[in-house]
């Protein structure tokens, strides 16, 4: 498994989000990104950091930065648990996860006490010029967006 890291290249992408556009990378040229990658939409832990997003989004934008959820499930679920959550950022398909995999978001890891494959919760700060500015993780849901805010230095 590959991992990104400060000055790499973000890997390109188009992937359909849950309103059914296609969004790819280069939509956000010239501006600041944060991608964040979560297992599963509508769990505990995916909902607790996609709603802190959510909460911080204003703050994010005021500072320049524009924000996208990834996750392998379809754009149906997507579409219930932007719903649900008044989710009013973008939320990403990767249901054959070749994005999670380009950004070493999936693979092994550990989930109570056992290794599995599978979403590694990951976020990644891309730069207005594609290069990754700041790449995170195993991070944990709680208090993950807190701790961003904080490197970016908007805490």
């Amino acid at each position: 498994m590959t991992r990104l890291d400060t000055g790499d290249t973000a890997p390109a992408f188009t992937l359909t989000s849950h309103t059914g556009e296609q969004v790819s990378l280069s939509d956000y040229a010239g501006r600041h990104l944060v991608i964040f990658f979560y297992p599963a939409a509508m769990t505990p832990g995916c909902t607790t950091e996609a709603c802190d997003f959510r909460d911080s989004l204003e703050p994010l934008r005021a500072a320049g930065y524009d924000v996208l959820g990834i996750s392998p499930d379809g754009p149906d679920k997507l579409v219930k648990f932007a719903e649900k959550e008044s989710l009013t950022y973008p939320l990403l398909a990767d249901p054959d996860k070749g994005v999670l995999e380009a950004y070493g978001a999936w693979g092994e890891k550990k989930l109570y006490g056992k290794t599995v494959v599978g979403v590694i919760r990951s976020t990644f700060v891309v730069d207005p010029d594609g290069r990754i500015a700041l790449a995170k993780y195993s991070v944990r849901a709680t208090g993950h967006v807190a701790s961003l805010r904080k490197a970016l230095q908007l805490a």
